[in-house]
């Protein structure tokens, strides 16, 4: 099957770059940060968490920039929480919201549930005005799991969106092959995936770039300014706000970006890709 680099007709040597800024809705802090990513900074993409407790807001923040649904099953933080807006049962823990690790999740879901929550995501994105680029998956939650992926592809064929994946690196750790069957199936997704360090993740991505190889690579952050509600609900908040330097205030990463012949690119592009096929 033809790769995303050839599905858009670019020429066989570019370097494509999707810089993912994950967690919209997420909370306040990261709905200014990840809309400042990709109105200010070189963010190229978002992706939000419908069932969070401030996607409301960040909807209404929304101005037609390249964001898809990051599809949530999953509410990790033990004084945070949120749950199924289809109030589906098998979708709650003990305590009123989603489960907190993956394996709850693959433990006690019903896949009709599963597959009637992520539909409603998706649907109220879009009744809230968001033009959907691709589907995310929060802790990679339909990842993993054969019968949770067989969801994920069907809603990406449905809404006709590519999806974010597994590099195939990590894909043999699986056990079946979700590149291979969402290729086969022409929906489209990055040929690589690169996670930045916790420390130093702008020096990381300096150090990439001369490095990158032709065909689409995705880099995804998780962008935050600094805020007491962002320390209060998280442990990993530095990381998040060291993400948003990286991709508002280090100025210089989108001169190095031009230098090295990179070409910055959203979800946008591969989604019409799909579409005209």
């Amino acid at each position: 099957m033809p790769t995303a680099a050839e599905r858009l007709d670019v020429p066989p040597d570019t370097k494509l770059l999707l810089l993912h800024c994950a967690e919209l809705g997420f909370c306040h802090a990261a709905n200014v940060a990840v809309f400042q990513s990709l109105r200010e900074g070189i963010g190229t993409t978002g992706s939000l968490l419908v069932p969070a407790p401030w996607a409301r807001e960040a909807a209404a923040r929304y101005r037609g920039e390249d964001v898809g649904v990051r599809l949530a099953l999953n509410a990790e933080h033990d004084l945070y929480r949120w749950g199924p807006i289809t109030q589906a049962p098998s979708l709650l823990d003990g305590d009123g919201g989603f489960p907190r690790t993956a394996t709850d999740l693959w433990d006690h879901a019903d896949l009709d549930e599963v597959r009637r929550e992520c539909r409603a995501q998706v649907e109220r994105a879009v009744l809230w005005g968001i033009d959907v680029s691709h589907l995310d998956t929060h802790l990679d939650a339909m990842l993993l799991r054969p019968e949770f992926f067989d969801v994920y592809l069907e809603l990406a064929l449905d809404f006709g969106l590519p999806l974010r994946m597994l590099g195939a690196d990590a894909e043999p750790n699986v056990g079946f092959p979700l590149r291979q069957l969402a290729a086969d199936e022409g929906v489209l997704f990055a040929d690589r995936f690169v996670t930045l360090p916790v420390r130093h993740p702008g020096e990381a991505l300096l150090e990439l770039l001369p490095t990158l190889e032709p065909g689409l690579t995705e880099v995804s952050l998780r962008p935050a300014i600094d805020t007491p509600e962002l320390r209060a609900i998280t442990t990993d908040w530095e990381e998040r706000v060291a993400n948003h330097i990286v991709l508002v205030d280090d100025r210089g990463l989108g001169t190095a970006i031009e230098d090295a012949g990179v070409v910055p690119i959203g979800f946008r592009e591969l989604r019409d890709a799909m579409r005209r096929a």
